[in-house]
């Protein structure tokens, strides 16, 4: 339920052992967020199983504001990682204070993990059936103990409606800013990244932080050729042309940038044109014609039939959600 004054309510779930910093994210991240007259737009608590301090990996515990019954009040729910095997759950069952706790937890709540809290919601029976990401040193143990659950662990996040699930640290601020953006546009969601110093929206995914054995430091690198890319969306950006600005072989150049990206070029040049015609659609009225032209896609079709095969939506629709008076800065969203 929405809190006294219509702020959405976001249950911050502190278990025991939990990571700090993950526990901090939350707050900080859907706390800064703001309405153009400065008012808060949500009400972030944290809670406790049981009401009682928990301790934390950091060597200080925490004693919550409020116990279980705040599950009862959330909007979002949101479970931090802790430094427990398996986030705290046994062979894959959850422990019956958590359970009972969780129980309260009213239908149609949004729910979020972040890293290996995702052991809870699949414990919790959330995941059966959908997909879902954890952290991917953890990626095969999950796979083994939830067999129902779609793992991708090669993902930064996954956005499956009412359940999201996050891979780690720095995903857990991905996720948090992608629900800004999702509840209230892209202005409301940069704005808080600026705010706390972060980037907006990151490319790739976990394969980029997998270990793997380090490349010689005289290797040439796709950076370069991706910042050159960025500043030529609008035009077509074929394969070859990418590999002979990186002065690589097209065999060498797609290698090294999968290596260093997690996804194939084309796919990554494919995500970089969507987040501009996010960034466009939601900051100006240009015809959709116009945004697929300065996003790389030519035609309003392809910027169509992209959007839909991606989020699912056509421009149109999009632009009606969140289409903001607030400007956005177009190269911001890349």
């Amino acid at each position: 339920m929405a809190s006294a004054d219509g702020r959405h309510r976001v249950a911050v779930l502190a278990l025991d052992g939990a990571y700090a910093f993950e526990m901090g994210i939350p707050p900080r991240i859907f706390g800064a967020a703001q309405d153009a007259e400065g008012q808060p737009l949500y009400d972030v608590v944290v809670c406790t199983v049981d009401g009682g301090p928990v301790r934390t990996d950091a060597g200080f515990q925490v004693m919550a504001e409020h116990g279980p019954e705040a599950l009862a009040e959330a909007d979002t729910v949101v479970i931090p990682p802790t430094d427990r095997l398996c986030g705290g759950t046994q062979d894959g069952v959850l422990p019956g204070p958590l359970a009972a706790a969780l129980a309260r937890v009213r239908p149609g709540t949004r729910w979020v993990s972040i890293c290996t809290a995702s052991y809870v919601l699949a414990a919790a029976g959330l995941l059966d059936g959908r997909p879902a990401t954890t952290h991917w040193k953890e990626a095969d143990h999950f796979r083994r103990t939830f067999p129902r659950v779609d793992v991708d662990e090669d993902v930064l996040f996954v956005d499956d409606g009412d359940v999201l699930t996050a891979a780690g640290v720095g995903a857990g601020v991905d996720l948090c800013l992608h629900l800004l953006r999702r509840d209230h546009g892209s202005a409301v969601a940069h704005r808080v990244a600026r705010l706390c110093v972060v980037p907006p929206w990151r490319e790739g995914g976990q394969a980029q932080y997998i270990e793997r054995p380090v490349p010689e430091p005289t290797l040439a690198t796709t950076a370069a050729t991706r910042a050159w890319a960025l500043e030529r969306l609008q035009e077509p950006l074929p394969l070859g042309e990418l590999a002979a600005h990186a002065r690589m072989s097209l065999r060498t150049f797609t290698r090294r940038f999968q290596e260093e990206v997690g996804m194939p070029p084309g796919r990554w040049l494919t995500a970089q044109r969507i987040e501009l015609a996010r960034g466009l659609l939601e900051s100006s009225d240009l015809p959709v014609d116009v945004v697929a032209h300065r996003a790389g896609f030519g035609t309003g079709n392809s910027l169509r039939q992209h959007m839909r095969s991606v989020l699912g939506v056509s421009p149109a629709a999009y632009r009606r959600t969140f289409a903001s008076a607030a400007p956005v800065d177009a190269h911001a969203v890349r």
